[in-house]
């Protein structure tokens, strides 16, 4: 039997406060068309299916459009919530979804039945558990100590009561400890959302959603596939894959990663502004169409830079400099006598920390009468 992986849509996502709609639209079509290569027996979908709890209508549209494409395959498809999903709008449907083959994953309640399938090595059993917290588990389980993530997760594992001589695949959405971050992923503060990976090991893999670089975690078979597109310029250099199960006997599954070719990359790339805009450096490459972060050494500020690197660099998301002045203050020094100083004063240290530069004349001014009419009206 054959699964696909896949994890971390997040329709309807901005970046830099750029709509990636049309980006999720092209790779939706380019994994349809991977799908009708490969030809699957289902699809896993691991959650983060949208960017917000309330997504924008679009979004929820190309997912209809995805959903449906997937139906006239007769694939079977696994959906659970993530994180950034509402779990009651994900389930919603789900018991006239099931008889299509479309599986959604219900509000957890405290149990988690496996949907059965079968092959030429007999039976398989699918389980679906989706984004929880240590509070959503412990009002089913009132008995138990449950005081972390990892509690959680295997007091849920612990109570599905199951069969380890069939093969069995759990489909989730945590942080597993160990897994290497993204900048475009929600993190808690100290990492108290961890999940050891010791309380998968009964599974013959585990198809996890929530980190958004593909890996591995504790085993070959616990596994991230990763978001389908990048969603910031820490994954620049990554490259993005749906990852495919070949399921055969127990103990044998072979893993095999299809890389997705974006309509955009994200591009990272630095220089002069005099080096940057020679038709040498970006013709013949996609930079004039990538979304790009511009790192520019020159070491006096350029004039309206931006919407003269626009002319050639169409997507630019993000610039900023490098050059001796932002190397001398990258550090921002602990103000010891803080009480001591004006607000004005402390609102120039914060200002040349972010800008590499001091408050002009005329913004000095401005932020002067700012704060002498909040002073005024504290009175």
């Amino acid at each position: 039997m054959k699964l696909m992986h896949l994890s971390d849509l997040h329709l309807g996502k901005r970046v830099n406060e750029f709509s990636m709609l049309e980006d999720q639209v092209y790779i939706i079509n380019k994994i349809i068309s991977i799908i009708d290569d490969k030809k699957p027996d289902g699809i896993i979908l691991a959650g983060d299916i949208y960017d917000k709890p309330i997504p924008p209508a679009e979004a929820v549209e190309l997912f209809d459009v995805f959903l449906y494409k997937l139906s006239q395959r007769n694939i079977k498809v696994f959906i659970i919530s993530g994180n950034h999903d509402s779990a009651e709008r994900i389930a919603f449907g789900s018991r006239l979804f099931d008889k299509s083959g479309i599986y959604l994953s219900p509000v957890y309640d405290g149990k988690i039945s496996p949907i059965e399938l079968n092959d030429d090595y007999g039976k398989i059993n699918i389980y679906m558990l989706p984004f929880i917290k240590p509070v959503h588990v412990r009002r089913f389980f009132p008995d138990e100590e449950i005081s972390s993530y990892t509690d959680a997760v295997y007091t849920v594992i612990k109570n599905m009561n199951m069969d380890n001589d069939i093969r069995n695949i759990l489909i989730t959405h945590q942080f597993v400890t160990g897994s290497s971050r993204t900048e475009s992923e929600d993190i808690s503060v100290g990492g108290s959302d961890n999940v050891d990976s010791i309380v998968f090991k009964d599974f013959d893999y585990v198809a996890l959603g929530h980190i958004h670089r593909s890996q591995s975690c504790g085993s070959e078979y616990i596994r991230y596939c990763g978001t389908p597109l990048k969603y910031s310029f820490s994954e620049a250099n990554d490259t993005k894959s749906i990852t495919l199960l070949d399921i055969n006997e127990k103990g044998n599954i072979k893993l095999d990663f299809i890389p997705l070719t974006p309509l955009r990359d994200m591009v990272e790339i630095k220089g002069t502004y005099n080096e940057l805009i020679l038709k040498s450096f970006y013709e013949n490459t996609t930079l004039q169409k990538d979304y790009v972060h511009i790192t520019l050494t020159d070491e006096e500020d350029i004039p309206d830079v931006i919407t003269k690197l626009r002319v050639v660099y169409k997507n630019i998301m993000k610039l900023d400099y490098d050059n001796n002045r932002t190397r001398s203050i990258s550090e921002i020094s602990l103000i010891n006598d803080m009480e001591s100083k004006s607000p004005l004063e402390l609102f120039d240290i914060f200002y040349e920390s972010r800008n590499g530069q001091y408050l002009s004349d005329v913004q000095r001014d401005f932020m002067e009468n700012i704060i002498e009419d909040i002073w005024r009206n504290k009175q």
